[in-house]
């Protein structure tokens, strides 16, 4: 952890400001140590240069395993391909130019696939999740001077509000119990007039018609380990089944989705390696998270107009997009902060 994110870190519990325990090393990058609340109630561990703010246990367990496994699978600077940085610079809509220098949160970071485009901005990242996916993001992307790695929980987020100038969550909402609540606690984050951008899985008649939503109430419940093992020895022949099926003419395109697998072909510009890769990742995370609730094109604006968001877009990259401008108050602060 390094020293300079302690002026955003506060108690996720009381709000109050944190500090080094004296038993720590005031160094400039903590590898192990704790941080305690200015009241003296709380304190919270900083192991393997991560502060960490929640139980050792939860319902992102699967996001641990998967991300762990597959800890750099989606970062182009591994698969030689512009994928991430693509969908991020579409769905985001930001400048490079604009982001050097600036504070910029990542909530729910994963293994850092979309941590890893904000960096090369010279940004100062803050990239935080849940599960111990923030293990791979910190061994991923800790030779940039620029990141922070936080396990915190997005309903309790241990920053001080208007901290960060660009907020952003991809692929990460839909995962979490309550979505609503999740997205309300974003914008409370941004400074005035910063950026915010999160996606989701777009909740349409069509989308329910995939094998993986009649198929998740039986896996949701089955040990990731073992649901994992399973998927290692049927994905493959499903993602040959389905590469044949989707090359027949016409008809292909809307039978391949009766094979319960991530198939990329045609779509992305990966090798044969690489597609088999992607496939068990993605048919993994299709299965085994315990929630998966798309929303609404209304409701993801209605969630922007409720936190006062101004400029408000709603737009299709890849998932369903929304982003917009924190608001400010009359002296300019934010009104979230």
């Amino acid at each position: 952890m390094k020293v300079e994110i302690l002026d955003l870190l506060r108690c996720p519990k009381t709000g109050a400001r944190l500090s080094l325990d004296s038993s720590t090393t005031n160094e400039l990058d903590i590898d192990d140590g704790w941080l305690v609340s200015a009241e003296g109630n709380h304190c919270y561990r900083i192991k393997n240069g991560i502060p960490r703010f929640v139980p050792k246990s939860n319902y992102a367990d699967n996001f641990g395993m998967q991300w762990n496994h597959f800890a750099k699978t989606q970062l182009d600077s591994y698969s030689g391909h512009s994928i991430s940085g693509d969908r991020f610079w579409k769905a985001t809509g930001w400048h490079p130019e604009k982001m050097r220098n600036k504070w910029i949160l990542d909530a729910g970071c994963g293994a850092g696939r979309f941590a890893e485009i904000a960096l090369q901005s010279g940004a100062q990242v803050v990239a935080l999740d849940y599960s111990t996916a923030a293990d791979a993001c910190y061994k991923n992307l800790k030779h940039y001077p620029n990141l922070h790695v936080v396990q915190g929980d997005i309903y309790a987020l241990p920053f001080e509000p208007g901290s960060f100038d660009y907020v952003y969550s991809l692929g990460v909402l839909q995962h979490t119990p309550n979505v609503a609540k999740a997205f309300a606690s974003l914008p409370p984050m941004l400074t005035a007039g910063g950026q915010l951008c999160v996606d989701y899985y777009e909740k349409t008649f069509k989308a329910f018609l995939l094998p993986k939503f009649w198929l998740r109430p039986c896996t949701k419940r089955i040990q990731k380990q073992k649901l994992f093992k399973f998927l290692e020895a049927t994905v493959p022949p499903m993602l040959a089944a389905s590469i044949t099926l989707n090359r027949i003419p016409v008809v292909g395109k809307f039978v391949k989705r009766l094979v319960p697998v991530a198939n990329y072909d045609g779509i992305l510009p990966l090798t044969a390696i690489q597609m088999k890769e992607w496939a068990l990742l993605d048919t993994f995370d299709w299965l085994a998270p315990a929630y998966d609730q798309p929303q609404t094109e209304s409701t993801a604006k209605e969630w922007c107009e409720r936190a006062r968001l101004k400029n408000i877009e709603i737009l299709r990259v890849s998932h369903l997009v929304a982003r917009g401008e924190g608001p400010a108050t009359s002296d300019g602060s934010s009104v979230n902060g």
